[in-house]
């Protein structure tokens, strides 16, 4: 088939306003690829450890400096979120809660548990 073809095209994502279920789902992948990120820093974390006080000062250095302590905020938090969520699935699964009313009220306190589960744990580690 050659030259171009005059049809239409399926819609896209412009076409669509997001909803907070595909939000919701598109964050957990996204916070699911964060946590392997961040995991690869913990052990970097422990290998140091182990290596010897030199090491272990270089990277618990950079934890404590103020970059990153924003990346333990985003990971703690992406932690949360990923296991608020990831229960949230679980009673999908069960086939509960999968109606529209619910689904929206459940996203929102998987937001809310999250953010209060990450105020909790910095507020703890602060005192």
């Amino acid at each position: 088939m050659s030259g171009s073809v005059d049809r239409p095209l399926s819609p896209h994502l412009q076409v669509y306003r997001p909803q907070l279920t595909s939000v919701l789902s598109i964050l957990h992948r996204m916070t699911g690829v964060f946590l392997s990120l961040g995991s690869v820093f913990l052990a970097a974390w422990i290998i140091s450890a182990a290596m010897g006080a030199e090491a272990f000062e270089c990277v618990n250095g950079m934890a404590a400096a103020w970059y990153g302590q924003i990346l333990l905020l985003g990971w703690s938090y992406a932690l949360f979120y990923h296991l608020c969520n990831g229960i949230r699935h679980l009673v999908w699964d069960a086939g509960v809660g999968l109606d529209i009313k619910t689904s929206y009220t459940t996203g929102y306190v998987v937001v809310a548990a999250s953010l209060l589960l990450t105020v909790i744990v910095w507020a703890c580690a602060l005192l």
